[in-house]
């Protein structure tokens, strides 16, 4: 008898602990209205779009004005979907990314100069009398290409998992629906795969013909999810459950834009000669690059080479001069760099190409670029600044006309005819040679390392 006693107990607890919890859930049911039914609409600002790219576009011209390539010139022609998928999957990538293309090069700054293709607007500009050829920029280069590969559904994958329980009760009230008490819960989802390439060529502008070895293929894998949940729990025949679905999708416009920035990145800086692989992520370095450095190094002469490793030097901090010659004050700096041998007399390879690689781009090392040109690349002053009268009697010779006056004596007619130049005394051809050797010396030493200011670009062979 104790222990029926204990068994009703129990159940009348139970009973009443069951009516406790189904309490809230009829309120709950009582206060839902369907026409009540809302949504809240996320708001957001407008932002500027920038992508993990954008950074190293701004590097890249600040590291085409610390190499000093020069101007480049560029320009695009009409870069679309070559794959013709834009169309049939409803725009799932875009039609035509030239506009991507110029935000993109007109980004870079520094030595890169975009130059739009649009023929339709000059001739406008011209028929209206506005403008015409006389103060435009000329391509030095264009590039081509476009979206070669769009491909849907490499790898799909599904999983999902279902979980469920049930416990049947008995000595309840008669009046509940059923006596057993339930929960499931069940997760499913499937993942996809696929892939959008981007080529890219380079050519020479005057030419039409493309330049070796610029050119760049990029691919990017794009995925794509779908996720269910749902969870459910039935209690003496009330049911109650909770269900979720999200889907995404990589941003395929986003993908070709950044395919769009990085080949640009490669481009620009393979035909630049740029180590642009440094701004980029887990990058190896360009073969082609190291190839046309290591080609030049076996042509140049041993000057040459020392006056490079003496103007990298200066833009990674050290203090040396330009001279051409392997001294003391660059085998000190070249010691410190990388700790090279004080009784080496030529630069060998490696340092040549590590000094190149690992010139430090930054704000700092531009400053020392211009401070390298005020010092040892301007040209001397056109205009001198010493009075006439102090100059020595060279210089005045110089300046004095070699042309000889009329007689007065002479008749008008003979005097209105012009006469053939005299030919100047030997004395004064001696002080003109002299001092334009002189000149020669002096521009030379400039010149020199003028030529040296840059790697250059990389168009053929015979610029290397």
């Amino acid at each position: 008898m104790k222990h029926l006693f204990s068994v009703q107990l129990v159940c009348r607890g139970f009973k009443f602990f069951i009516s406790l919890a189904l309490l809230p859930l009829l309120f709950s049911c009582a206060s839902i209205d369907p026409k009540n039914v809302d949504v809240k609409l996320e708001q957001s600002a407008p932002e500027a779009k920038v992508t993990s790219y954008s950074r190293v576009l701004d590097d890249l011209g600040l590291m085409s004005e610390i190499y000093a390539t020069g101007l480049l010139k560029i320009q695009s022609q009409g870069i679309g979907d070559n794959t013709g998928t834009s169309a049939s999957t409803g725009g799932e990538i875009q039609r035509d990314i030239t506009e991507i293309m110029k935000s993109t090069l007109n980004s870079v700054g520094g030595n890169v100069q975009f130059i739009e293709y649009d023929p339709s607007y000059i001739q406008n500009q011209m028929v209206t009398g506005y403008s015409s050829f006389t103060d435009k920029l000329i391509p030095d280069v264009v590039i081509t290409g476009g979206i070669t590969e769009f491909d849907r559904g490499l790898e799909t994958r599904g999983h999902g998992t279902d979980v469920g329980a049930e416990a049947t009760f008995t000595g309840l009230w008669d009046w509940l629906p059923s006596k057993t008490v339930s929960a499931e819960f069940s997760k499913s989802g499937k993942q996809g795969k696929a892939r959008i390439t981007l080529d890219f060529n380079l050519k020479d502008f005057h030419t039409l013909a493309s330049i070796r070895k610029m050119t760049t293929t990029t691919s990017m894998i794009v995925h794509k999810a779908l996720a269910d949940e749902e969870f459910a729990v039935s209690i003496f025949g009330p049911s109650y459950g909770r269900k979720g679905t999200i889907k995404k999708v990589q941003g395929r416009h986003n993908v070709v834009r950044l395919l769009v920035q990085v080949s640009m990145i490669q481009l620009v800086g393979k035909y630049l000669g740029l180590p642009y692989w440094k701004l980029l992520d887990d990058a190896g370095e360009d073969k082609v690059v190291i190839g046309r450095l290591t080609k030049r190094f076996y042509t140049m002469t041993k000057a040459d080479k020392v006056l490079s490793v003496q103007e990298w030097l200066f833009l990674n901090g050290y203090n040396v001069t330009p001279t051409g010659i392997l001294d003391l004050q660059t085998k000190k700096a070249l010691k410190k760099y990388n700790a090279f041998s004080s009784d080496r007399t030529s630069i060998d390879l490696d340092t040549f190409l590590d000094l190149y690689t690992n010139i430090p781009c930054e704000e700092k090392t531009l400053g020392r670029r211009e401070l390298f040109a005020r010092l040892y690349i301007e040209p001397p002053p056109a205009v001198h600044t010493v009075s006439p009268l102090k100059q020595p009697v060279e210089k005045i010779q110089e300046q004095v006309s070699i042309e000889p006056a009329l007689d007065e004596s002479k008749p008008e007619a003979v005097k209105a005819k012009p006469k053939a130049p005299a030919t100047p005394s030997k004395k004064a051809v001696t002080v003109t040679k002299e001092t334009t050797a002189k000149r020669e010396v002096k521009h030379t030493k400039k010149i020199v390392v003028q030529e040296r200011a840059g790697i250059g670009r990389m168009l053929s062979d015979d610029d290397w």
